[in-house]
Order: structure tokens, then sequence, then C-alpha cells
């Protein structure tokens, strides 16, 4: 990670020398962590991420000459140029079409064109929201620089959009939310359909515990057909229920109308995960021993691997050997298929947890996990 005024200089810098002339300012957002509540937020549901403290930063320039140019010091370094005339889903594609998709969204406002250099130490494709960082730092930009009456809620559905509609990949509002309103010290308790948050605090280090996140290094993609697949079933589910939502069904005992087993799984899921963050949210509330949600954690991974079925043998591994090594719990977060899981652990037991699950990968002749403590940080901000 790097501080602040670190990682502004660099950019600062880096747009100097790509654009010739220095930004307007520099901007991040983090990516984050789900303490519990997956796949619940396009089902109307409720979530509880914590912001990390990893960022991606993004300096921005308005030009003149009516066009849009994106670069990252990620990858090659190019720059991606276009009119702004000519953005549309699917142009440019890549990971510049996470910005270009902001962008388009307030083209109106931006006729004469912008720059954008960004940069990041959110690792990419580790379930961690490298992309909402992405969008979210850039809608972030934007507002401060010609839209000020949006306010940050406005800016979610923004980036949103940006994601759904140019980008294609089928996200609800979690993890935009989480990069533009999560608070330091603090988890963000999410009432997805009214758009209610409450800050509950998660002072994980009083208690002496860490909450782990292993990056498995297997990587994933909302753009590609399972996360897509899920949203689907749960939205047959719930029509074949009546509901406008799973979110509005009240337990388990509601779901036996439905006689096909896939939809069945999916539901089941998503009606317990809605269940789960409201028991780790009460716990916390109470300011009872947060050793407790970990019990809660490990019960959400089941029901992820085997319900909604978007685990790995690489996520699994983690879990069963974290949970064996004295864990109090642990899950896979993000949109499955790869990505990273959360280790609720001890933290004078953190160490060897972490080696427990390397042990664990490397007899099972998988590459070697990345691990880091898990510090509930701020959302995005203007750094420069």
């Amino acid at each position: 990670m790097i501080s602040d005024h670190d990682a502004a200089a660099r950019a600062t810098e880096a747009f100097r020398e790509r654009f010739g002339g220095a930004p307007e300012g520099v901007w991040a957002a983090p990516g984050r962590v789900n303490v519990i509540g997956e796949h619940t937020d396009y089902n109307d549901g409720y979530v509880l991420p914590v912001a990390l403290p990893h960022t991606t930063r993004a300096a921005v320039g308005r030009r003149t000459d009516g066009r849009l140019a994106l670069a990252s010091l990620r990858g090659d370094g190019a720059v991606v140029e276009l009119a702004m005339d000519e953005l549309a889903p699917g142009r440019p594609g890549g990971w510049a079409g996470y910005p270009a998709g902001v962008v388009e969204g307030l083209r109106e406002r931006l006729v004469g064109g912008v720059n954008v250099l960004v940069d990041t130490d959110v690792p990419v494709g580790a379930g961690l929201s490298s992309s909402a960082a992405l969008t979210c730092s850039v809608a972030l930009a934007l507002r401060d620089l010609v839209a000020p009456e949006l306010s940050r809620t406005d800016l979610v559905e923004l980036a949103r959009r940006s994601e759904n509609h140019f980008v294609g990949a089928p996200t609800g509002i979690l993890d935009q939310s989480a990069a533009l309103l999560c608070t330091a010290g603090n988890a963000l308790f999410l009432d997805t359909r009214e758009q209610r948050t409450e800050q509950v605090p998660l002072d994980l280090a009083a208690a002496g515990l860490e909450l782990l996140v292993v990056d498995t290094g297997t990587s994933h993609t909302h753009a590609d057909g399972g996360y897509g697949d899920r949203r689907r079933e749960c939205e047959q589910a719930a029509e074949r229920l009546g509901v406008p939502a799973l979110r509005d069904v009240a337990d388990v005992a509601g779901l036996a109308a439905l006689d096909d087993d896939v939809l069945l799984r999916r539901a089941r899921h998503i009606v317990t995960e809605n269940a789960r963050v409201l028991e780790v949210v009460g716990i916390l509330r109470r300011d009872a021993d947060p050793r407790s949600i970990g019990r809660v954690l490990t019960e959400g991974h089941a029901s992820l691997r085997d319900d909604f079925q978007i685990s790995t043998v690489e996520l699994d591994a983690c879990v069963d050997a974290a949970v064996e090594a004295g864990a109090h719990g642990a899950r896979m977060v993000g949109g499955g298929f790869g990505g990273s899981a959360v280790v609720l652990v001890d933290g004078d037991r953190a160490g060897a947890v972490a080696d427990a699950v390397r042990e664990r990968f490397a007899r099972a002749g998988f590459a070697p996990p990345r691990t880091f403590d898990v510090v509930p940080s701020a959302g995005a901000r203007r750094i420069a």
C-alpha cells in the first residue's frame, strides 16, 4: 500500500508525462471486502462491507478538443483516446470501458473532453471490487469538477450504470456503495432496497482480532457468464414465488413452492444470507464479542459453496485450512469463481493461520496465496 501523499505525487507526475500538464486534482476510491452479504444486493437485500486501505487513484484534467484520453500505470501504459461522441458500450473496451462509462454518463457536462490517468494497488480479479474502485474514483473526480450538485448516492448509481450498461457487468450497488459511503473504523450496513445506511463500529483490534484477506490468485470477472447466470436464476426464482425480489421471502419455509432444485438452492442462499447479515449486525450493535460472528461467516461460505455453487477448490481449501488452524470463521468473498476469502482470527494466531493456508496450497499444488490484514478504512476522497 502507498500513502495518499505519495500516491497523489506518483499519479500527478505520471499525468504530466502522458498529457503534458498538471491534473486538476487526484481522487482515490478504495476496494472493499464484504464481511457478510454476498449476492444479496441485486436481490434488494442487506450487505455489510468495509473499505480496504488499498485504493485506485484517478488524476483528472479537462481538455477543450472534445476528446477523452485514458491511461493506466498498470500494463503497458498506452493512452486510449477517442472522441467524446464516439463513446458507446464496448467502445472503448477492456479496462478503459469502466472510466469511459462514467465519463459517458456526464458527457453533456464534459463537452470539451477530459484526460484521466489511473493507478491502483487494489488487487485486480481478487473479488475486492477493483472495478468499483476505478469507476468511483473517476465519478467523484467528475462530480467535483463539473457536477457538484450530485450526492454520493447519485454517484453510486452513476458508477453502477457504467458497469451494468457500458461494460456489461450485471453488478448490484454493493461495491459502489462501499467505495463511496464507507467510513474509517466502521462496516457499512446497507439496505439496498431502501438505500438506508448505518455505520456499524468494527474495531477488531480492540478485541484482539484480525480480519485477514487471502487472495487465492485465481482471477474472476463480473462480465463473464457465471455471475449473470446467478442473477438471472434469482430473478426467475422471485418470479415463480410471485414476489418483487427474494428479499421479500421471510424464511426458507417460504421457498416451498419452488419445484426446481437449482432455483431452490439459489433462493435459499439469498434468504439465509440476508438473515446472516442481520445476525452479524445485531452482534456488532450489541457490542458483543465479535468472535461470535466467525461461525456466521463459515456458514455463509457453506451456503455459497453448496447452494449458490460459486466457490472454487482453492477457496474451499483456504476456508478449511484456516478453520482447522484455529480461525473463528472464514468464507469466500466477492462474485465467486475465484478471488479471495476472509478469515476472522485472533491477532496472535494470524501468522500461524496464514502459514497453514500456504501449506495447504503448497500440498495441493496451488500457487502461493497473498495475505493481508483488513483495517476498515475511509471511502472515496480527493487526495490532491
